[in-house]
């Protein structure tokens, strides 16, 4: 089975959702049926088919989490170091173009989340980066052609 690398903040976060889901989801939709259930005829009962689909996404998001963190490989971005890019670096970036400056940390799948300026090693703006140190120059392939950054910073906090 292949190892998913996350950090230890990215595990803990699906454990606590695996939890949230186990403790207050499933019996909350379990209520939810069971009362749709008590009003009757259920092929035209439309809370019935509610709760069942949810029902449904929550086993199915259980089993996933359970996977992924059975899976886990927890790197602590704090206990790297070096000066070139890899999993757990936030790089601190300016667009060539705009000269906008930007800083991104390289987390793993599925902790990614751009609000939080955390972007997945799978991404093409990661796979660029990785290897590369400060000072360096980077083409990425995007939607309106490709964008030029410099990395300016990398840092393992």
């Amino acid at each position: 089975m292949q190892k998913t690398p996350m950090t230890g903040k990215g595990l803990l976060q699906l454990e606590d959702e695996l939890r949230r889901l186990r403790s207050e989801e499933r019996p909350a939709v379990i209520r939810a049926i069971a009362e749709a259930r008590s009003h009757g005829d259920l092929s035209e009962n439309a809370e019935y088919h509610a709760a069942r689909e949810r029902q449904s996404f929550i086993e199915g998001r259980i089993q996933e989490l359970e996977e992924l963190i059975s899976t886990a490989e927890v790197i602590e971005p704090s206990s790297l170091s070096g000066s070139h890019v890899k999993f757990g670096a936030t790089v601190c970036l300016v667009d060539e173009d705009t000269d906008k400056e930007i800083t991104y940390q390289i987390v793993g799948l599925h902790e990614a989340d751009i609000k939080q300026s955390k972007i997945s090693i799978s991404s093409p703006l990661a796979k660029s980066l990785i290897g590369k140190q400060e000072g360096d120059t980077v083409s990425v392939p995007a939607p309106g052609g490709d964008r030029t950054y410099e990395i300016l910073s990398v840092k393992f906090i």
